[in-house]
């Protein structure tokens, strides 16, 4: 891990490294960003705290905010990064820099509600501005009578802040979820196969009403958080058969208290619906981890004809894979901004998700023994910040977004072919053997 002491959730045992020993440990750092709106600033406190401690990512998945963020990240130079993060988060809070006071706890939603009305009425500087005229007013069929807001400022703000030729030629993986409007199939633009432009981060964010889809090649996209808002599944099936370490940095927390108002059951609703709702069972990593080295026996015991098969081939690669650490940092700072919080950009609010996230990393850096450890098979493992939950919670082995299982399904869909062609390649083989055992 960060700093590689860290604390079993089954065993209670510590093992301690070196930080320089940890980080020699991972072939290829993944960093995986939740979509959230406004909460995303918890998110740049996250990656300055990894920046600190050395960990600079190979690649960065993310979606809606996530992918914003993540362009951020990957569209500039490792000096760079820090200061294009603060650049952005600045300029769209810049419309709202009034704070209550810290001995009047009970304005602070007041003051946050005001914030959020304000920019839903006015638009966020750099990021969006109403529509005029609004969409009521706009022929059917038009862009303008699909969405409330224009995003226009933040396709400006991404030209300024983000190198896209340094993305394009990908020094860092950049991958950004959306969500084909004509199928509602889930989509990545993967700067390994795309030239991955603004239009894709847009289209990654394109949360409807609010904003638009947005047109590339001929299709329309929405915000990726519609199908699903954590992109670990797309870094877990595409991850490089190595030692991985996995940073995933969520927004909405998916366990909470009992609402007492109407906001809060608003707010509760939008938590539960955007987290990583999903379980990944222990169970079936095991199951996976099983198959695979029953994959890798069996490709052992072909003949030497058929292990230089194409098929052959693909097949081994899929059979190998390194030890995956996944560390989850969940957004869990007591608000009190209600069901506004993923839209309320005020100045204040923004530096205390901010620090929120670079306190949180830091924390990981220095009291390591504060994570609670998973172990989903002999190769993957999951430390989590969780506290305040039952024991059977910590340690049942699940996490992450089910929402995201149709990559998953392809992968197995494809695998199942691969296998397909295999047997039918074993087959006159096989008959072969079957006649000259009856001839004897």
């Amino acid at each position: 891990m960060f700093r590689r002491r860290i604390r079993s959730g089954q065993t209670g045992k510590a093992i301690a490294l070196s930080p320089n020993r940890a980080k020699r440990q991972y072939d290829y750092i993944i960093l995986v960003l939740q979509g959230g709106g406004a909460l995303g600033a918890y998110q740049a406190g996250v990656f300055e705290g990894m920046t600190e401690a050395g960990y600079l990512p190979n690649w960065v998945t993310g979606v809606s905010i996530g992918a914003v963020n993540g362009a951020l990240i990957a569209g500039n130079r490792p000096k760079q990064r820090i200061e294009r993060l603060r650049a952005f988060w600045d300029r769209v809070s810049s419309n709202f820099s009034l704070a209550a006071p810290p001995f009047f706890s009970a304005l602070h939603q007041g003051f946050a509600h005001t914030s959020a009305t304000l920019g839903s009425v006015i638009g966020v500087p750099g990021f969006f501005v109403p529509r005029m005229p609004p969409p009521t007013f706009m022929p059917d069929g038009t862009l303008g009578a699909l969405s409330v807001y224009d995003v226009n400022p933040l396709r400006t703000t991404l030209g300024q802040l983000v190198d896209f030729d340094l993305i394009k030629r990908r020094d860092v993986r950049l991958s950004v979820g959306a969500v084909n409007v004509r199928t509602g199939n889930s989509t990545y633009f993967d700067n390994l196969e795309t030239a991955v432009g603004p239009e894709h981060v847009l289209a990654s964010g394109a949360l409807p009403p609010a904003f638009a889809p947005v047109e590339i090649e001929g299709e329309y996209y929405w915000d990726g958080g519609i199908v699903s808002n954590t992109p670990i599944w797309y870094a877990i099936d595409h991850s490089p058969a190595a030692n991985v370490l996995i940073v995933q940095v969520d927004l909405f927390s998916a366990e909470g208290t009992l609402p007492r108002n109407l906001d809060q059951v608003m707010e509760r609703h939008k938590d539960i619906m955007y987290s990583s709702k999903t379980r990944f069972d222990s169970a079936h990593v095991r199951e996976i981890q099983r198959q695979r080295g029953a994959l890798r026996r069996l490709l052992q015991k072909l003949p030497a004809h058929l292990k230089v098969d194409p098929d052959v081939k693909m097949l081994e690669a899929a059979g190998r894979r390194g030890r995956i650490d996944i560390v989850r940092f969940v957004n869990r700072r007591d608000s009190s901004r209600g069901c506004t919080k993923d839209y309320e950009f005020s100045r204040a609010t923004v530096n205390e998700l901010w620090a929120a996230g670079l306190n949180d990393a830091r924390r990981v850096v220095a009291h390591p023994q504060g994570l609670i450890r998973t172990e989903l098979s002999d190769s993957v493992r999951v430390y989590d910040l969780t506290r305040g939950l039952p024991a059977e919670v910590k340690n049942s082995g699940m996490i992450d977004d089910q929402a995201a299982m149709p990559a998953s399904r392809e992968s197995k869909g494809a695998f199942r072919k691969l296998l397909h062609r295999l047997r039918a390649k074993l087959r006159p083989g096989v008959k072969n053997l079957r006649r000259n055992v009856e001839s004897s």
